[in-house]
């Protein structure tokens, strides 16, 4: 059996219900550009709303980080990674929790107790010290020479400088060869952790004040690719039974072995596999220059460099090959890679067509710049870098070609710049955290609503939602539209809403099986990710939408609707922008 589906299947057994994997586009998020993590789209259930399957959840998600983006082509980093992960919404605590994780580990998945190690919260002055989670991995036959307390650095959960916050437990285990030490070293890097269970049983608000919640709840994580090379006694990931089809490909269609170019074969295969999930994801991004779509092409970019690198033909289909196996791999748990698997092989095969005539544009580019010069300085090359993609290893081989000198550290100075401004960027993407459903989103969650009814009615029944995005400052919404809307169009759909607003609806909650509220007629966006209890918003005659919320609770609440912005964003695809006054 599958790993996914023994953690499924244990966590089922005590209790829990599955619920189906996010799209890795998170939905009305502004703060992150993917999900990075399992509870990202529980935000709202963790801070109270009531989950339509209940308070015991277990599921796998797909999640995309780019904070290691520069360490990807080692043994352990990778884009895309599935997180195993199990909830309590203010059901069970603590000695619940460790009992569950340390029995999977032990009993499930045959991990020898002797080769687990744990830290807990060491407290603070606010936050007493966790003996409870301590008492309790020490009864489960967990020594104290193995038990660490640790500080707010390691062991304490807080999203941003407010929030639901709490002290974690985290699981270790011990990858060495030989007998393993009595006592537990946490520097020690032969010491993996494998799981992370944090307890939200406080609040910290801006001032810094702490108090108790009255719902305390359980947030557990457990990275699948790591999970998985410790039990198959391997410390490269790219080893393990994961990644064998697509790795075993990949050196037939280069003709060259794993052990030789392992970097090249990392760096191909990871960002394959994430362009894959991110073009296969029901929000349909596609290469850009901005947000997603910038992060889609810049890795399918990357993975194109190194394919040239290993001598891979661009003529042929080596990308579509590559595809198709990570297709194949996940389809039976991602069904959105079987409807869009069209859709994937052509992102790929038009990037990679885009991008070799960039690099000719860049070559054309080079030459006339080297033209009377005996070396590159480093701002030429990051310029080389940022606009035609091409490694500095690339500006490097080009040069030696026509006798000329490359100064690295002068890219390299240039490079750190750039990556600055890319931390500072996310660092600001991140922000909103659990914080992000505040009372001017969730004004702007049911405006979205609305706009979406009133779209419907002046331009046709066919509008829908394709994506949206809110922040504090405005929404965004994407809706399919063969033409630019005229003003009286886009005066039309103003009305409407305002007028809807100031007949001052209700907006009401039900919570039903999903067929069950298709059938009365409610809309929904990626139907496939709903779990089989869904949550219906209803607004009057108005609008009646599948969601997670959350949203006010009269339309009287929402204030003045101005539409700033109406573009097109793709062929047939137009995007408005508006304002709540």
């Amino acid at each position: 059996m599958n790993l996914k589906d023994e953690f499924i299947q244990f966590f089922v057994n005590k209790g829990h219900v599955q619920i189906p994997s996010a799209p890795v586009v998170p939905e009305n998020d502004p703060s992150v550009l993917f999900n990075t993590a399992g509870m990202q789209p529980l935000i709202p259930y963790l801070m109270g709303e009531a989950h339509p399957y209940g308070k015991r959840l277990c599921d796998y998600q797909k999640c995309i980080r780019l904070t290691d983006l520069d360490s990807i082509g080692d043994s352990t980093h990778h884009t895309f990674f599935e997180m195993l992960g199990n909830w309590s919404l203010g059901d069970y605590f603590k000695k619940e929790s460790i009992s569950y994780s340390f029995e999977f580990l032990t009993k499930v998945l045959h991990i020898p107790v002797e080769k687990l190690a744990v830290t807990v919260y060491e407290g603070d002055d606010k936050i007493p010290r966790d003996d409870v989670s301590a008492n309790t991995w020490e009864s489960l036959g967990i020594s104290r020479e193995k038990i660490a307390f640790l500080g707010k650095d390691n062991n304490f959960w807080i999203p941003g400088s407010s929030g639901p916050c709490g002290g974690d437990t985290e699981i270790f285990y011990w990858r060495g060869k030989g007998s393993v030490p009595e006592r537990f070293d946490h520097d020690d890097e032969t010491w993996v952790e494998i799981w992370n269970n944090v307890f939200m049983e406080y609040y910290q608000s801006e001032d810094g004040n702490v108090s108790e919640l009255s719902q305390k709840n359980v947030d557990t994580g457990m990275g699948l690719e790591r999970i998985v090379a410790v039990l198959e006694g391997v410390d490269d990931n790219y080893l393990t039974s994961i990644w064998d089809k697509p790795r075993k490909l990949l050196e037939e269609l280069s003709g060259i072995s794993y052990e030789k170019e392992k970097v090249s074969m990392r760096i191909i295969l990871d960002h394959i596999r994430t362009s894959v999930m991110i073009a296969a994801d029901p929000a349909g991004i596609k290469p850009s220059n901005t947000d997603q779509g910038y992060i889609l092409r810049r890795l399918i970019r990357r993975a194109i460099r190194h394919a040239r690198k290993l001598g891979l033909d661009m003529n042929s289909n080596w990308e579509e090959q590559l595809a198709l196996s990570f297709i194949e791999l996940y389809e039976n748990y991602y069904v959105e890679l079987k409807q869009n698997r069209e859709v994937v092989l052509s992102v790929l095969k038009t990037e990679k067509e885009k991008f070799s005539k960039t690099l000719e544009k860049g070559l054309k580019v080079f030459e006339k710049y080297v033209q009377n010069k005996k070396s590159i300085d480093g701002e030429t090359a990051f310029h080389l870098y940022d606009t035609f993609g091409f490694p500095i290893e690339l500006t490097k081989e080009v040069a030696l070609e026509k006798g000329l000198e490359v100064d690295e550290e002068g890219f390299k100075k240039k490079f750190q710049e750039h990556q600055e401004k890319s931390r500072t960027a996310s660092a600001g993407k991140f922000k909103g955290g659990l914080s992000g459903n505040g009372e001017i989103e969730t004004r702007y969650h049911t405006a979205t609503h609305l706009l979406n009814a009133a779209l419907k009615k002046v331009i046709g029944p066919s509008v829908h939602q394709m994506g949206s995005n809110i922040t504090e400052e405005r929404l965004r919404f994407d809706f399919p539209c063969d033409h630019k809307l005229t003003e009286e169009e886009k005066q039309n759909v103003e009305e409407l809403v305002n007028t809807w607003i100031q007949e001052s609806i209700p907006v009401t909650k039900e919570i039903m099986e999903k067929e069950k509220a298709i059938s009365s007629g409610a809309e929904c966006m990626f139907i496939e990710k709903y779990p089989d209890m869904v949550t219906v918003y209803t607004i009057g005659d108005v609008s009646k939408e599948l969601c997670g919320g959350p949203h006010v609770s009269n339309t009287s609440e929402l204030g003045h609707f101005k539409i700033i912005k109406e573009e097109a964003t793709s062929a047939g695809v137009r995007r408005i922008k508006a304002v709540l006054e």
